[in-house]
């Protein structure tokens, strides 16, 4: 085995077991680290529009959220109750429907209590794409009977 000086100061060895190479980089070293990159980019790319996708339908949701709690406090706070339904369009491409349902009670514990209870649900629906999402909630409330005027 014999050793030289090379010429930036490194030291080759030659001799059975080792090659000297000055050649750098070879064709398929550079191929095989192109393509890990190119795999490590798409992966990438992908989490990040994943990323952005799930945002965007997280504001669907927030927006059909708020829409849901917006309607439920219109209807809490209106002073004639009746049961009923209704729809209708928000400006920004949502959609409602809320449906007022009477709870009905036994006629026995109906002609005790002074209050009827109402079952109410608001549907909230947009387009994502080719499909329909929609967001729901319901609450109940207790309602003073009417008193009937009877003079």
């Amino acid at each position: 085995m014999s050793s030289e000086q090379g010429a930036e100061g490194t030291v080759i060895r030659s001799g059975p077991g080792f090659q000297v190479s000055n050649k750098g980089f070879t064709l398929i070293e550079i191929l095989v680290a192109i393509s890990i990159l190119s795999i490590s980019l798409v992966v990438i790319f992908q989490l990040f529009s994943g990323g952005l996708k799930s945002s965007r339908l997280s504001d669907q949701y927030t927006r059909g959220i708020f829409h849901a709690k917006e309607k439920m406090e219109e209807i809490l706070l209106s002073t004639e109750f009746t049961e009923e339904g209704a729809e209708g369009e928000f400006g920004d491409s949502f959609r409602w429907k809320s449906e007022i349902v009477r709870i009905e009670q036994a006629e026995e514990e109906a002609s005790k209590l002074p209050f009827d209870t109402y079952n109410i649900k608001v549907d909230i629906f947009w387009d994502e794409g080719s499909k329909e999402k929609n967001f729901a909630i319901s609450t109940m409330k207790v309602v003073e009977k009417k008193k009937n005027d009877e003079s």
